[in-house]
């Protein structure tokens, strides 16, 4: 396994695994309603590369949003 990823004041982790022709996903919320929860997700290479290329493409929407104005506009 990875070492996992985390967020600010470790509010949540990411890590991945690989598992046969693909990987596993377990991203981990330490209070989500007052309970911890795992989210796991076991995708195969395409649909983890299309995972992350949506990711991506929400992070780059969300900079462009919150830095509206910038330089480059």
């Amino acid at each position: 396994m990875s070492e996992p990823v985390t967020g600010r004041e470790a509010a949540w982790s990411l890590s991945a695994t690989a598992e046969g022709d693909g990987v596993r996903l377990e991203l981990a919320l330490p209070d989500l309603g007052g309970r911890p929860v795992t989210a796991i997700l076991s995708l195969e290479r395409a649909e983890a590369r299309a995972f992350a290329r949506a990711l991506l493409a929400a992070a780059g929407d969300a900079t462009e949003r919150t830095f509206q104005g910038s330089a480059d506009s």
